[in-house]
Formats: structure tokens, sequence, C-alpha cells
């Protein structure tokens, strides 16, 4: 077993995993550190990651909950799930780690009852996820949504009300990366992505 990151932080650079040209990801690490706060994971977790792509949420949040945790990441697509697997091994949590090829929302129902839940996008299915993993979170249980669409997040956030969830908190991420060029340093802006997180009552 590699564990390819030593340290307790999460923030894994985006160019140590595993990538595809054809499989979005991973999540960006400033995107995915901030997440993982907002998720307010325990060591023993149970966590689900609805569109795992890369496995970068995947990974990181398996690095959280320690080997007594489990995270089930789910895709629809199989080269995602064999991208996850690959990740998960390449960081030394493919014990902690299962995952299956699946389509949001069915495929939650298989799945035992979480502690945090991640959901990346949803799509039009989005309010049918939201309403499923309502079912499959503890009380007390986490759910952090992170839409590139103000859409996505207007959805997100209205059907976390009507389903009664607690500390709702809507944050918009803009994110400006330095590259080197000759003649100094350049910020070249990422598309910002809104983070929407709750409590389950």
């Amino acid at each position: 077993m590699v564990k390819n990151w030593t340290y307790k932080t999460p923030g894994i650079p985006d160019e140590a995993f595993n990538q595809s040209e054809t499989i979005p990801g991973p999540t960006k690490e400033e995107i995915r550190v901030i997440t993982i706060a907002k998720a307010r994971l325990s060591e023993g977790d149970v966590v689900v990651d609805v569109g795992c792509g890369t496995g970068g949420l995947t990974v990181e949040a398996a690095l959280q909950i320690g080997g007594k945790g489990r995270v089930y990441a789910i895709d629809e697509d199989i080269g995602a799930v064999d991208l996850t697997k690959s990740n998960a091994a390449k960081f030394g949590v493919e014990n902690s780690v299962i995952v299956t090829k699946g389509k949001a929302p069915e495929a939650l129902l298989a799945l035992p009852i979480a502690d945090v839940v991640f959901v990346g996008g949803g799509g039009v299915s989005l309010r049918a996820i939201i309403q499923t993993v309502h079912y499959k979170l503890r009380a007390g249980g986490r759910i952090v949504i992170n839409a590139i669409l103000l859409e996505t997040a207007t959805v997100a956030m209205a059907e976390l009300k009507a389903l009664g969830y607690r500390d709702i908190d809507v944050v918009n991420v803009l994110v400006a990366k330095g590259k080197q060029i000759n003649s100094g340093t350049m910020m070249l802006a990422r598309n910002p992505v809104t983070i929407v997180s709750a409590t389950k009552l």
C-alpha cells in the first residue's frame, strides 16, 4: 500500500491524481478543501460521493475518516468508476472506499445510512437526488452540493429548505492560480463554484 499524501490537512494537488481527458475532475484543490471543511467529517464516518468523477473528494474524505470509516462512491460512467478506484489505490485508501457504477438517485437506494453526502452537480435529477439523500442521511448528518451553474445552486437551496434542513450555508468560491511566465506570475481565474451545505434535522 502506497500512501502519496501523508498530511492530516486536505488539499492534494490536482496533478497528483490519475486523470483522463474523458472524465471530469478532479474537483479543483481549493474547492475540495472547502468542500471537506463544510462536510465536518469525523473518524469512522460513512460518506457517500454522488458523481465521483476521478475520485478527488472520495480520496480526501477517506483520508479524513480513517480505516474505520467508509466512502461509497458512485458514478454512471464506468471510466469514472475505474479512475476513482485507481486513485483510491494510489493514495492508500482502497480498503475504505467502495466504488460502484450506478445512476443517482436510484443507485443511492442500496447504500447504507450515511453521515455525510457529497453531490457534484446532479443536473435535471438534482431534486430527486436530494430527496433520496434525505432518506439515506442520518439525523444531524451533512449534505454538501457543489454547483457550477447558478440554477443548480438555486434548486439545491430550495429543496433543502423544503425538506427542513438547518444551517443552510451558501458560499461562492472564486479562485485564481498563479502561473509562471517569463516576466513574472500571472493569475489565471478558474470557474467559480457555489458550495451549498446543510445539516439534516
